[in-house]
């Protein structure tokens, strides 16, 4: 083939040639689809990979490879997501993707989006961010990643989470036991982010000393939270009020991250949502940063962007 080229790129460890190539090599497949342009062919030939193409591609796929070698290092379970991510990564060689140590596993963004979002969410006198956009997208997880980043490094004394217990379908008052128990199923996604970053026995120590504390919007009233970090997640069922009122517990020393999805609103109807009116009243506040995720951050199954773009497109036809 005319002006292409061939190289060999070889893992540093041959024992995660399989988890590179990835199931039936599918890995493989989607680096030819992401570089098809220049007529990349990626293929297994012993212990390494055998990438024939344009200089370019051939280039972008070695940087895909190693970039998703540095993820299977810190994460030995990364799979088609992360490859994704390092795709992305290949393709913009010139973005920092800084990560968030100290923890179990550095935490490294998979896309340009990401890398801007943690970039904000540890950036000096950035004090409020605001991270929207679909599920799947890794705002929340982000979000607690660098609080739990923060704790480790001591930066700051308590890591505090909060979110609205708006009732999708289930009445509050007919589940048993007191308010906290009652919300702990919406608060569950927020104690597995937390595990998966510091381990559930660390997790469970800082919670009995109130390091960390993950509560719905109700526990916010009438605090003032100093040197901590704090996260108000799924804001999009938050009402104006209540929106002001968290925001407005912003003490001394503390960075708040407000997290949600605009097109995922669950309040009664004729309720505004916080979050919409916060994104637009704040815009251009000193101090204070946004960052916006689409279907392209997705990083659950590839489905997932697919099945966000077409909401999207059926919503955009009803207008």
């Amino acid at each position: 083939m005319k002006g292409t080229i061939t190289r060999l790129y070889s893992p540093d460890n041959s024992d995660q040639l399989q988890s590179i190539c990835g199931p039936q090599h599918r890995n493989l497949m989607k680096l030819e689809m992401a570089f098809i342009d220049g007529k990349l062919e990626a293929e297994s030939q012993g212990g390494s990979i055998k990438l024939t193409g344009s200089t370019d591609a051939v280039s972008n796929a070695e940087a895909t490879l190693a970039a998703f070698e540095r993820m299977l290092k810190a994460n030995p379970d990364a799979g088609e997501d992360a490859f994704e991510g390092a795709i992305d990564q290949a393709r913009a060689p010139a973005e920092s993707y800084g990560s968030l140590s100290g923890l179990r596993v550095p935490v490294m963004p998979q896309t340009k989006t990401q890398a801007r979002y943690i970039d904000l969410l540890t950036r000096p006198g950035t004090d409020l961010v605001f991270g929207t956009g679909p599920a799947g997208t890794g705002k929340t997880f982000l979000a607690v990643a660098a609080g739990a980043a923060e704790l480790r490094k001591k930066t700051k004394e308590r890591l505090i989470i909060t979110r609205p217990a708006v009732e999708a379908g289930e009445n509050l008052g007919f589940l048993p036991g007191d308010l906290e128990e009652k919300v702990e199923p919406y608060l569950r996604p927020i104690w597995d982010a937390l595990n998966e970053v510091l381990g559930a026995d660390h997790v469970e120590r800082m919670r009995e000393k109130k390091i960390i504390e993950v509560a719905p919007l109700a526990f916010m009233r009438g605090r003032t939270l100093k040197n901590a970090f704090v996260i108000m997640d799924e804001a999009q069922n938050a009402t104006i009020g209540q929106t002001k009122m968290v925001l407005t517990r912003l003490g001394r020393d503390s960075r708040m991250v407000v997290t949600g999805d605009p097109g995922q609103v669950d309040l009664p109807p004729k309720t505004s949502s916080g979050l919409a009116h916060a994104l637009k009243i704040l815009e251009g506040v000193e101090g204070a940063g946004f960052v916006e995720f689409t279907a392209a951050d997705v990083r659950r199954h590839a489905l997932v962007s697919r099945i966000i773009r077409a909401y999207d497109r059926d919503g955009a036809a009803g207008q």
